[in-house]
């Protein structure tokens, strides 16, 4: 008995297998979400970091804004914002698409702010050697910059990746059947919590420390000095 739960071995292993295609199924709406929400937060967040390091402060400031806003203000607060506010305006997003674009939206703030940092620690002769050799802005990020910011804030980008994995039950919100709120449906059918709940952790514990650990061998295996683009 743990925490007034009697457990038995056997039914509850069957019961477990028995749920076991359906949580899988939530995992793949889970990791789908994830990823997406991840390549639109690492796209969008370089935009940004870029226009907020834009010499002219009309552009600037009103990025710095909406950085804040974004950075500031919950994520669910957002989700509901996009999926109940949106449609007033005649913008109607299939649930799913508004939960991965919330979780990259939320989270292109925290990589601008990775990607400025990483940005600026590039020593300044390289971006006095682009100069020299009359390199556009284009060529100068994209050939010489980026490639040597990425490997020092590949661990923090990585960290929000995991953080992202573990937002992703907040979907259920709008109606997206991920990987917890399955768990919850299991629960609320069968009155039976702790098997699908426990699965459901088991499984964010799996997939959380397999993307540690892919992020750490890619951290060792990118030099250092910089990576090469093309």
């Amino acid at each position: 008995m743990l925490f007034g739960y009697h457990w038995n071995l056997t039914s509850d292993w069957a019961f477990a297998l028995s749920i076991l295609p359906m949580l899988l199924k939530g995992l793949v709406v889970t990791v789908e979400a994830t990823v997406l929400g991840y390549l639109l937060a690492l796209t969008l967040g370089l935009l940004l970091a870029l226009l907020r390091m834009a010499p002219s402060r009309l552009v600037a400031w009103p990025t710095a804004f909406i950085i804040e806003f974004l950075r500031d203000t919950p994520l669910l607060v957002q989700l509901y914002f996009l999926y109940f506010v949106l449609p007033l305006y005649g913008i109607n997003l299939p649930a799913f698409l508004t939960g991965t674009l919330a979780l990259g939206l939320q989270y292109s703030a925290y990589t601008s702010e990775v990607y400025r940092a990483g940005i600026k620690a590039v020593p300044k002769g390289q971006w006095e050697a682009a100069l020299a050799l009359d390199l556009t802005p284009l060529r100068t990020y994209r050939d010489i910059i980026v490639p040597q910011a990425i490997p020092r804030i590949l661990p923090a980008l990585g960290n929000y990746l995991v953080s992202i994995i573990k937002d992703t039950p907040i979907l259920s919100a709008v109606t997206v059947l991920e990987m917890l709120d399955v768990a919850k449906m299991v629960g609320d059918r069968t009155f039976r919590y702790m098997v699908p709940l426990t699965m459901v952790g088991v499984l964010f514990l799996l997939l959380t420390l397999l993307t540690a650990t892919a992020l750490r061998r890619l951290e060792r295996r990118l030099p250092q000095r910089g990576i090469p683009l093309r």
